[in-house]
């Protein structure tokens, strides 16, 4: 069955990104060293805060720097937290092969606001979408079905009408259980094959 619209998670999916890079440079102008810093992002509950709309972007830069003794101002902050990412190509083409069918897309994702403010600014294809539900908008994070119910409100949209693809198995198997289609992406290669035996690419 064809799909009404396809929602795409962003980060491994359209774009890749690297926490390390981003640790790296805070750590230049910081007192902790960038493998202490990506392990404090990872495994702190701050992310999570800042992701699901608990904190602003200023209250996780005072909690960074306290963190880390980083030195440089808020705007080198934002720059080295959220330049971190680069386009997946080849997903980036199939994303317009399926706008050029006419099928509305959706970028369905766990984020903040500076790295959507980053992609915005230098990724032309990221405008190209019609609707766009974020994790911290909505204060809650996927797998948590409240991200979903926004979804198919927005998208006004339900069950087998969604095609939706993610990363992460856990989150793809939430939409599974609303009765979504599904496909965990492994690499682009296999997301395209999945797309063609739908007809979509």
């Amino acid at each position: 069955m064809k799909p009404k619209i396809i929602a795409f998670d962003l980060g491994k999916v359209l774009v890749d990104f690297d926490y390390s890079i981003g640790a790296r440079r805070i750590a230049a102008r910081g007192t902790m060293f960038p493998g202490d810093i990506q392990k404090f992002l990872d495994h702190s509950p701050l992310l999570y805060r800042y992701e699901t709309g608990l904190m602003n972007r200023e209250q996780f830069f005072h909690e960074v720097r306290t963190a880390t003794g980083f030195r440089g101002t808020f705007e080198e902050f934002c720059e080295f937290f959220a330049d971190i990412f680069w386009p997946i190509e080849p997903m980036v083409q199939l994303h317009a092969a399926v706008r050029k069918r006419g099928i509305p897309t959706y970028i369905f994702s766990n984020t903040n606001d500076l790295a959507v403010g980053h992609i915005r600014r230098h990724f032309p294809f990221y405008a190209n979408f019609d609707g766009y539900i974020y994790s911290y908008e909505h204060g809650a994070m996927k797998p948590s079905a409240a991200l979903y119910e926004v979804l198919e409100r927005q998208a006004n949209c339900r069950s087998t009408e969604i095609l939706y693809l993610d990363d992460r198995a856990e989150n793809i198997a939430a939409g599974a259980a609303r009765g979504w289609q599904v496909i965990l992406q492994e690499s682009p290669d296999k997301t395209r094959a999945a797309f063609e035996q739908l007809g979509l690419a």
